[in-house]
């Protein structure tokens, strides 16, 4: 692999968390953003994630500090990409934000450099001209929590070499991921692929009158042994999440189930202001949900 300088292009919440993890496991990170301001909101979010991986992996403030001395901030870009081995860009889920930055990368990277997009919605395919050198690109998708949801899902396009591919794999195994390698282009990679149509289905049961919340959840739960069923998984991942992807599927299908999931999450939980488990209540109330009570699962 040789990987030893990592770039992190964008400092939101998954491009620090990716950050740090890099850096944690002995690689030397700079974090690019646009400006100042938004590097020292990545720097407090960066500091916020040492008592949650000294929580959930009893990682030492030793530890912790060692990768943060391995880690620099930057909001020149040629300066950040001076030396790096691997971009792992995660800018904003837009695709014209991601040509131009491509564009913009690509004029100032060194030829050795690969870049890998941490997109969740659009294929490497769809910008892969605008890097430069779409044989050194790809995907490398993390899910949010990436200490503890440790899979890094890596999908190439048509023309990636075949050696990075497997470069970037190895890199994913090497910051503590379960790589999850995809041999073509798939919209949802393999995670959402297969959630995504779950989470549909149960939204669909509920709105037809078909069964409620807890009744869904619990047939899911006691036949699969899951820890957890498709509405407790819509309250983690945001419900006004949900109604947005609800909404655009109506809108491109016209699709009158899709409209009606949408027309009923907006209604009864986007405008109540019942958006799931971070504003403390959703299809459930938190910090205590129904469904972690010893009883939910009997009769």
């Amino acid at each position: 692999m040789g990987y030893k300088t990592i770039l992190i292009a964008g400092s939101g919440v998954l491009g620090s968390q990716i950050a740090f993890q890099t850096a944690l496991h002995g690689f030397a990170v700079t974090v690019y953003d646009i400006n100042d301001e938004a590097l020292n909101r990545a720097k407090a979010r960066i500091q916020d994630l040492k008592p949650r991986y000294r929580a959930d992996l009893g990682t030492t403030e030793e530890q912790a500090e060692a990768a943060l001395a391995r880690m620099t901030f930057q909001s020149d870009l040629a300066q950040a990409a001076a030396d790096a081995d691997l971009v792992i860009e995660s800018v904003p889920e837009s695709l014209p934000i991601k040509i131009e930055f491509y564009q913009k990368l690509a004029a100032v990277a060194p030829e050795k450099t690969i870049f890998a997009t941490n997109s969740s919605t659009l294929l490497p395919s769809q910008f892969a001209e605008a890097t430069g050198r779409p044989e050194k690109f790809l995907a490398l998708h993390f899910a949010n929590e990436i200490w503890k949801n440790n899979t890094a899902e890596i999908m190439k396009h048509a023309t990636t070499d075949e050696q990075v591919f497997a470069d970037v794999v190895e890199f994913a195994k090497a910051i503590g991921m379960v790589a999850l390698p995809l041999q073509k282009e798939q919209a949802g990679y393999i995670v959402n692929s297969l959630l995504v149509p779950l989470l549909s289905s149960a939204q669909k049961l509920l709105v037809t009158g078909i069964a409620d919340v807890e009744t869904i959840d619990k047939t899911w739960m006691v036949a699969t042994g899951a820890p957890v069923g498709p509405f407790g998984m819509l309250d983690i991942v945001g419900i006004n999440t949900a109604y947005h992807i609800a909404r655009t599927r109506a809108e491109h299908t016209g699709d009158a189930a899709y409209q009606a999931v949408a027309d009923v999450l907006k209604r009864d939980y986007v405008d109540q202001g019942k958006l799931g488990k971070a504003t403390g209540e959703g299809f459930y109330k938190y910090p205590n949900p129904s469904y972690t009570e010893p009883g939910f699962l009997k009769g």
